[in-house]
């Protein structure tokens, strides 16, 4: 019988299209978010399991909520985020509504419009911003602006990734109004390249994370926490560059993402034209010395 642990695929935080808990953080809060990420990780393997039942997967994703909350036996998986949890005196609010999203994704292989696919979201990406805000101490004022960032980041990566769920998983969340708007359909995501229709939406759909994108660059200047805005100053950059790769490549004949080096120049970028903007703020609204 498979458990969580045996489901793992191997992927880190390293791997992902963004930072996670880099290097820009603070210590003491780096530590919270690397164990939100191991649990989410851990969650979203099980979800994504290609061989797995559907009854196992539900009930390994129980047992997840069930350790989280500190019933029953203790898992590797959950163990330090409970933990952190209890440390920082924060609930497992945001953890919990990620397990509901893996839940979905159990259930659930369609999406018939953008609505329904921004209700995933909302349970799938909003609590990781929420949780990243929450361990650094940011007001609550922020999550819209937190919600709309990550949900572009979170359909970026559905479609970086809409052959490989179709072929392995049979699961699409690539709108059905917006495909059938371009008279594309569900089968051609096991074409060996995207026929126009297919591009269309997809380029659509990108454009769509391009303007949540664009929403999200309000978060930047309400985080009080330096080290966390430019962190964020830099994924904003990621998922705006990545939006527009996205609207005019085909990510069935090829894999979008960025190399090592793109990663770093574009996101380095992003994080530095922040640190510059920071700075000319901080002289600006220094005092004039006195004649």
């Amino acid at each position: 019988m498979t458990t969580v642990t045996e489901a793992l695929s191997g992927k880190t935080h390293a791997d992902e299209n963004f930072p996670v808990a880099s290097w820009l953080l603070s210590d003491q809060n780096r530590g919270p978010i690397l164990a939100f990420y191991r649990f989410a990780r851990a969650a979203d393997d099980v979800a994504d399991h290609p061989s797995l039942p559907p009854d196992r997967k539900l009930a390994l994703l129980d047992g997840l909520e069930a350790a989280l909350r500190g019933r029953g036996a203790p898992l590797p998986e959950a163990e330090p985020l409970r933990l952190a949890l209890a440390g920082r005196g924060l609930k497992p609010t945001h953890a919990l509504d990620l397990l509901d999203a893996f839940r979905l994704d159990v259930r659930k292989g369609r999406y018939a419009d953008w609505a329904g696919l921004m209700d995933y979201c909302r349970l799938s990406a909003a609590p990781v911003g929420r949780f990243v805000l929450d361990v650094h101490g940011e007001e609550r004022t922020t999550w819209p602006a937190s919600d709309a960032l990550c949900a572009a980041l979170q359909i970026n990566n559905h479609l970086q990734d809409c052959a490989l769920d179709y072929r392995r998983l049979d699961r699409v969340y690539l709108p059905l109004d917006i495909l059938a708007a371009h008279r594309a359909s569900v089968d051609m995501l096991g074409l060996a390249h995207a026929p126009p229709a297919l591009r269309g939406a997809i380029a659509e759909i990108a454009r769509r994370a391009g303007e949540l994108t664009e929403r999200g660059e309000s978060l930047i200047p309400q985080i009080k926490d330096v080290r966390l805005a430019t962190e964020i100053a830099a994924i904003h950059a990621l998922a705006r560059r990545l939006a527009r790769d996205l609207e005019n490549r085909d990510p069935l004949s090829e894999r979008v993402q960025f190399g090592k080096a793109g990663f770093a120049l574009v996101g380095g970028l992003g994080a530095l034209r922040f640190l510059a903007s920071a700075l000319i703020r901080s002289v600006r609204a220094r005092p004039k010395a006195s004649a």
